[in-house]
């Protein structure tokens, strides 16, 4: 696993909201990783959250609606599979994404695989911090490829500089890609990257940059394993998101969100 970052990945992470760590994984680790990821997703069903109090419609339906045709996704797969617990829980991982947020410790908000199915539709434009349970500009996640990720099978794309004029306002993932630039007019004319993997290349991305993902046309899966996550010291704002029932009741807003046992600290700088 290349862990190591250069300044240079530093500074375009820092400047552009994103950044690309290509062979991330070797060739073994990255058959380890396809491995863990598979099983994890196999062995939930079509729940996506481990738990199903905590907010409505984390299951999937048996409709056949945009929505549920962008991506199959399960969550928080640490919490009941011990090899993905394993890969989340790496330490270097956390050090990484510190690093390029600038932060001093950083906790696991939720990891995430996200398959977009053959013929998949494309992931509408969207900011990720506005719709978790705390604010800040230095959340961060990983986004591994698990298959090559392509411009024919759905791909990345971000917006760069956006994390840096972004405010918590967003809108819902759904058919009209660019509803987004109802909220954000000014960034309707900015340029976008693609950002294309090969399987075991990753990438990270700032919480508040602008990014999507086009459809997938090809008859394959386009499978990733994301991590976002918190930096340490971060406080809640109110949204239930993915925390559950009983710790979400516990909290008003402006507390400290340090509970280990759902935002599991992964990396603390001495």
């Amino acid at each position: 696993m290349r862990t190591n970052l250069t300044q240079s990945e530093i500074t375009s992470y820092r400047e552009n909201g994103f950044v690309v760590i290509e062979d991330f994984l070797t060739a073994d680790e990255l058959a380890r990783w396809r491995e863990a990821v598979d099983e994890a997703v196999a062995q939930r069903g079509r729940r996506k959250l481990v738990r199903q109090e905590s907010k409505d419609g984390w299951e999937d339906r048996d409709d056949n609606s945009f929505v549920e045709n962008i991506f199959v996704q399960r969550i928080n797969l640490w919490m009941d599979n011990d090899k993905m617990r394993q890969l989340m829980f790496n330490p270097e991982l956390g050090k990484m994404a510190a690093d390029l947020a600038g932060v001093d410790g950083i906790r696991i908000w939720h990891d995430q695989a996200l398959f977009k199915p053959p013929w998949g539709n494309p992931t509408a434009w969207h900011l990720d911090n506005p719709y978790w349970s705390f604010y800040s500009r230095n959340a961060i996640s990983i986004w591994v490829a698990l298959d090559d990720s392509t411009l024919e099978n759905g791909c990345l794309y971000f917006m760069p500089g956006t994390h840096k004029s972004a405010t918590y306002d967003n809108v819902p993932i759904g058919e009209n890609i660019g509803d987004l630039f109802t909220v954000y007019e000014d960034w309707a004319d900015k340029p976008t990257v693609a950002a294309p993997m090969k399987a075991g290349s990753c990438s990270f991305h700032n919480g508040l940059i602008a990014h999507g993902a086009g459809a997938n046309m090809t008859p394959g899966w386009r499978r990733a394993m994301t991590c976002a996550y918190m930096p340490d010291g971060s406080t809640f704002n109110g949204t239930q998101n993915v925390l559950p029932n009983a710790y979400f009741k516990e909290l008003t807003k402006g507390d400290v969100i340090d509970n280990d046992k759902y935002v599991p600290l992964i990396y603390p700088h001495d």
